[in-house]
């Protein structure tokens, strides 16, 4: 229960940042945008109509379609960001009517990038979905099988270009900026603190090394058989996960063991597991 609150709690959040974003940064420099925002920005300048109104109405309609299409499971994960967000942006609209930070279109498209992707990367990392726009493409996929990325691309390029009559050629690629933009904030929020090292070693000294990362580094390791392409000689390799900041000990310490040691050093985006995502265990070794 304890979880399910902290996870609602940071969904929520995510949302009020969304909305605080967009109405500091994006409204005030006029940028256009994807998704239900951008959807809403287009409706909003032909008809006059509310933003966060176009917001609430048409994340409503999309959660009742992804409950009869995808199931209720993934209405329950959607509907705290159905309202949330347009709640808050009517909130800020309210309360701060005649807040603006600044009107430069660089600075806004960057700090409008920043927010939305580290907002969407909160509520994504809680499994949760921002509903709106995220519902179409997964209709997609589990009807047509069409891949979720390309649609989503796909969608908001289509949002872009339905802005774009009547919008400066200079704000439409402020537009495609600030997409780029939140897409690498995004990505790069969603595997924040999650990334780790991983080496593989091929040494004569197999044993050797695999002793010390145990009781220098504390990591675990696993020990991989493989043979020689041009020898056919049985090798032992050494794998083992370590924190990134670990990684200039770790070579530093197998060079002292063996100079000749073969190392493969990879980037590895997210590790879960005994040691990681769970407390260590320690156990009596055998050997």
């Amino acid at each position: 229960m304890k979880k399910s609150w902290i996870s609602a709690s940071i969904i929520i959040l995510g949302n009020i940042l969304y909305a605080l974003t967009v109405k500091l940064f994006l409204l005030p420099a006029g940028l256009i945008t994807g998704g239900t925002t951008g959807i809403a920005l287009f409706i909003s300048r032909i008809t006059g109509m509310q933003i966060s109104y176009f917001v609430l109405a048409f994340n409503t309609f999309m959660l009742i379609i992804g409950r009869l299409v995808l199931g209720r499971k993934f209405a329950l994960t959607t509907i705290i960001s159905t309202f949330v967000y347009p709640a808050a942006l009517h909130l800020f609209d309210t309360v701060l009517p005649d807040i603006i930070l600044s009107k430069d279109p660089m600075l806004c498209t960057i700090f409008s990038g920043c927010g939305i992707g580290l907002s969407l990367a909160m509520v994504i990392r809680e499994g949760a979905s921002t509903g709106g726009m995220d519902i179409p493409p997964l209709i997609l996929q589990k009807l047509c099988g069409i891949n979720v990325s390309f649609s989503l691309y796909a969608f908001d390029c289509l949002i872009l270009l339905l802005q774009a009559s009547g919008t400066k050629p200079e704000m439409i690629l402020y537009g495609i900026l600030l997409v780029m933009i939140y897409s690498v904030v995004l990505d790069r929020f969603l595997l924040l603190g999650s990334s780790r090292t991983e080496v593989k070693v091929i040494s004569k000294k197999a044993d050797q090394i695999r002793k010390e990362i145990l009781d220098n580094l504390d990591r675990g390791v696993t020990i991989l058989y493989g043979e020689g392409g041009f020898s056919h000689a049985h090798e032992e390799i050494v794998l083992t996960i370590i924190s990134n900041r670990q990684l200039p000990a770790a070579e530093k310490m197998i060079r002292n063991i063996d100079e000749e040691a073969f190392l493969i050093v990879s980037r590895v985006s997210e590790v879960k597991g005994r040691g990681f995502t769970m407390n260590k265990q320690y156990k009596l070794r055998t050997k």
